[in-house]
């Protein structure tokens, strides 16, 4: 562009056995402003991402020879880009399985497409933010603020007072926005490594989390549940 810069595209690395799922993934990733390079191979796929790194991976699980857990697990041995599983397999210890070993996202073929951009765009945002902790994170155009050095919290104009657990599930939620956060993770992070909390003490802060910044917690829009795996805070 004359007098200006041109955006570079971000590249989405495709890793699928299927050949017309392939060029259906790269038609709508292309269409969609992306540049895509595509494999059918899962050795190749880690020989590519190591030669020209990609800012994304859409990886299958179910492949011949190496499967996609494989892959991924060999892709975090020299890279943290995004990993999306993009998968059949829909059993709730597959989708704990994926994200566990390293994957930041899991969706369910088949998939809406609007979705599914929207998934890769939200895991690419949160990818290119400032790698230093956010001094404030504001979500729904103001509806949620929470400035993490005071510790204040504000929801629909209003103050709130968290105490120092909600607080940190809350600040692991938000730097997360757009992740699923498995309940293992969760209560590792909030309460600690060898901790004895339950997964009812989870869901019971969840709960309180809920009623103190959700506009309706029977209907919450920020702290979404992913059913039998764990929570998602919604992306800004």
């Amino acid at each position: 562009m004359y007098g200006g810069v041109t955006a570079v595209p971000d590249t989405i690395l495709v890793v699928d056995d299927d050949l017309a799922t392939l060029w259906l993934l790269s038609t709508l990733l292309k269409h969609s402003g992306f540049e895509v390079v595509t494999t059918n191979l899962p050795e190749e796929s880690l020989r590519l991402a190591q030669a020209q790194p990609p800012d994304l991976v859409l990886l299958d699980v179910m492949m011949p020879d190496i499967d996609g857990w494989e892959v991924c697990r060999r892709l975090r041995e020299f890279t943290n880009v995004p990993v999306i599983f993009l998968t059949a397999k829909d059993t709730i210890p597959d989708v704990v399985k994926g994200l566990e070993i390293g994957g930041d996202d899991y969706i369910v073929k088949p998939f809406d497409n609007h979705e599914l951009v929207a998934r890769i765009r939200a895991h690419l945002r949160r990818l290119k933010a400032d790698t230093a902790p956010a001094k404030e994170l504001n979500f729904g155009n103001g509806e949620l603020t929470i400035n993490f050095p005071s510790r204040e919290v504000t929801a629909h104009g209003k103050a709130v007072d968290l105490t120092p657990t909600e607080f940190t599930l809350l600040t692991q939620l938000a730097q997360n926005a757009g992740r699923v956060l498995t309940r293992g993770e969760l209560i590792s992070q909030v309460w600690g490594e060898e901790t004895r909390a339950s997964l009812e003490s989870l869901k019971l802060y969840i709960y309180y989390l809920r009623r103190k910044i959700e506009r309706d917690p029977e209907k919450p829009e920020l702290i979404l549940t992913s059913r039998g795996v764990g929570y998602r805070f919604a992306s800004k």
